[in-house]
């Protein structure tokens, strides 16, 4: 049953990384300028971050399950009608709406994978990741094949959106509630006790290190195949591939979170910064060859996806007791991808204003290192940490 949610998230992952790829499609029949196709790229994010603390609290209410299921059929639907979008403001809307659907899934989700896995929580989150990134290998393949056998970027966008309506049927035949909805405690398995409040020192050092994460996470994901394609001159199947090895590189998620889980999370966080801010000046002032793109796309996914991702969500749980973990979730969410939201849009106006090496500096690198020095304020003794 956990595998059968892990496979329904592997689908939310195709959603995601389907639209960037075919933003040069829409921006040549819509004409969109380079900031506002990634914002439309990228605003999907919002309706994460706003849905995201208001579902972490519904979900101490409401049932796991049902939460994930009706994610799932937002997120869908709106990926359908985007495909039909007459222009900029109904496009930039249905693709909010994904981002509402997509956090009710991500927040029920990791609520219900770190309330099973107590004492392996990071690694819970990082066996959601592993998922993201089977769904951001296919993805990108998939969509170049619909693209080439129907000569239209609409065509992968009905495709992906149906497949997620018949996931969420079948998580409803076959997935039983007393998987979602168990609640595990930490009791004496753990040192640390975690906070009582998700007002506390870790909580805000977190949530600040995920709005780093959010700008620069999703100013790859949203942007980098718009650079691929347009500044470096790659066709669509050769963009893919790049972006592909993103995904394989996110395959690493749930030995990420297995350090989370071992490490202190001040050296875990400031290295794994560290290596973004290395890799986000690589991939914009490195070698244009194909063999080198893909295979810094790689590492990108192995040291954002792959470590900070997943241990940034495993680390906002552990901040706190076990009663707040749909809680912690929610401000997890809501954090990384409220400024997600904008980060399409920004390192799009940085690369039209300063060129896109530039905005890779500015947006990716020297953002990492604010989160490197963040991350030496954290408090390991304060929370949850398993044994």
């Amino acid at each position: 049953m956990f595998a059968i949610l892990l496979a329904s998230y592997a689908i939310n992952a195709m959603d995601r990384q389907l639209f960037p790829l075919l933003v040069s499609d829409v921006r040549r029949e819509y004409g969109f300028s380079l900031s506002e196709s990634g914002l439309v790229s990228t605003i999907f994010t919002l309706g994460m971050a706003l849905a995201g603390l208001p579902v972490g609290f519904l979900l101490a209410r409401c049932s796991r399950k049902t939460t994930i299921q009706i994610g799932i059929v937002i997120f869908s639907s709106g990926t359908v009608l985007t495909a039909f979008a007459k222009g900029f403001a109904d496009m930039l809307f249905y693709r909010a709406v994904t981002g509402i659907g997509e956090a009710m899934q991500l927040t029920a989700l990791l609520a219900a994978a770190t309330g099973c896995f107590t004492r392996h929580r990071a690694a819970a989150a990082g066996s959601i990741n592993f998922a993201y990134g089977i769904g951001a290998i296919i993805g990108p393949v998939l969509t170049g094949m619909l693209l080439g056998a129907w000569k239209t970027w609409r065509a992968p966008m009905v495709i992906f959106g149906l497949i997620g309506i018949v996931a969420s049927a079948v998580i409803a035949l076959t997935v039983r509630p007393w998987l979602t909805e168990l609640t595990g405690e930490l009791g004496s398995r753990t040192k640390g006790a975690g906070a009582l409040t998700l007002l506390n020192r870790n909580s805000l050092i977190l949530t600040l290190m995920s709005l780093i994460g959010g700008m620069i996470i999703y100013g790859y994901l949203g942007m980098y195949p718009t650079y691929l394609r347009e500044h470096l001159g790659y066709s669509p199947g050769r963009a893919a591939t790049v972006m592909s090895m993103y995904g394989l590189g996110a395959l690493a998620s749930i030995g990420g979170g297995w350090l989370g889980d071992r490490f202190s999370p001040r050296i875990v966080m400031g290295t794994t910064f560290l290596g973004a801010a290395v890799l986000g000046y690589l991939l914009f002032h490195g070698s244009p060859a194909f063999a080198t793109q893909t295979a810094l796309s790689f590492a990108w996914g192995l040291v954002v996806s792959g470590v900070l991702y997943v241990n940034l969500a495993g680390y906002h749980v552990k901040a706190v007791t076990s009663d707040l973990v749909s809680s912690a979730s929610g401000v997890f969410v809501t954090s990384l991808y409220g400024s997600a939201a904008i980060a399409g849009y920004s390192i799009g106006w940085l690369a039209n204003n300063v060129g896109w090496g530039m905005a890779g500096l500015i947006q990716i690198s020297l953002l990492s290192i604010l989160g490197l020095i963040l991350a030496a304020f954290l408090r390991p003794d304060r929370m949850a940490l398993g044994l």
